[in-house]
């Protein structure tokens, strides 16, 4: 389908970047920290029998009582910061988790309210806005930082969206998962790129959607790090790992996180960063307002 907000650029046709010290890939790390509702559906291990969805958001819970804690140290053990997606009312719910990120330095980007509510179920473009605005407020206040990033829940938009975060302050938008390097997008004011994002290194269609094993999600992203490590001698690359707590963070699974960490730090060229650092790197070097 068309559409006006970026144009076709094929790789092999553009400008090679380069990353800061010459790093090959650039790898950033998103827990997707969330607040669901107990009286509205969620993201499900399996289909609930019905509200209130007892096993299901239970199940959800267990990633903020004790997931989100392993993936903290396994990142501590390999000096990676979290470019946490942040739903706003997480802040109010767990407040400790905010003091430890903080802690870490790690950088949050809106992420709605809760995961109970999709942008597009909004009722049109003010009470959108209205929605971002108050996810940047809450997110500001309680972490005295404005976000620059968005991811939408459940990556979803309306027409008028990538427009709306732009002019309320968002510099950079992953709901678009079309590309290894950031990419200019057009809005109505001020400017937007887009940070490249992951549905494939995701642990929920990985291990929910494919019913794939935790060894097979290493194998996964060595393969692709392999692959952009390889072009990223010439043209560098963004990779990105999607991760939520209540999957990843289970006992049976967290040792691979480990593992498939360390066989990327292993390689000289990397860059471990935020999306944060991405977008400023891109602004300052390579950002050209769309045509």
């Amino acid at each position: 389908m068309h559409h006006d907000r970026y144009a076709y650029s094929p790789i092999i046709r553009r400008q090679p970047l380069t990353l800061p010290n010459k790093a090959r890939v650039a790898l950033w790390l998103i827990p997707n920290v969330e607040y669901f509702h107990f009286d509205r559906p969620g993201t499900s291990y399996r289909p609930g029998p019905g509200i209130p969805d007892v096993l299901n958001h239970s199940w959800r819970e267990y990633g903020m009582r004790i997931g989100i804690w392993r993936l903290m140290d396994v990142f501590d053990k390999h000096g990676a910061r979290g470019s946490v997606a942040l739903n706003a009312e997480v802040c109010a719910e767990y407040p400790v988790f905010i003091e430890e990120a903080m802690k870490r330095n790690w950088v949050f980007m809106g992420h709605g309210l809760t995961n109970s509510q999709y942008l597009h179920t909004l009722g049109g473009d003010e009470e959108q806005r209205a929605h971002i605005r108050q996810t940047l407020d809450i997110i500001a206040t309680h972490t005295g930082f404005l976000p620059k990033g968005w991811l939408g829940p459940g990556l979803a938009e309306t027409a008028h969206t990538p427009d709306l975060l732009a002019e309320e302050g968002i510099e950079y938008l992953c709901d678009w998962v079309h590309d290894d390097q950031p990419i200019p997008m057009r809005v109505r004011s001020k400017r937007l790129i887009t940070v490249p994002y992951s549905v494939e290194l995701n642990d929920i269609p990985v291990f929910i959607g494919q019913n794939r094993m935790p060894e097979q999600f290493v194998r996964m992203i060595a393969d692709q790090f392999d692959t952009l490590y390889a072009e990223g001698a010439a043209n560098a690359r963004i990779m990105a790992i999607a991760l939520h707590p209540f999957l990843i963070g289970a006992p049976h699974r967290i040792k691979y996180l480990d593992q498939a960490l360390a066989y990327i730090c292993r390689h000289e060229g990397v860059w471990l960063t935020t999306a944060n650092e991405i977008a400023d790197w891109y602004y300052a070097k390579y950002y050209k307002p769309p045509a």
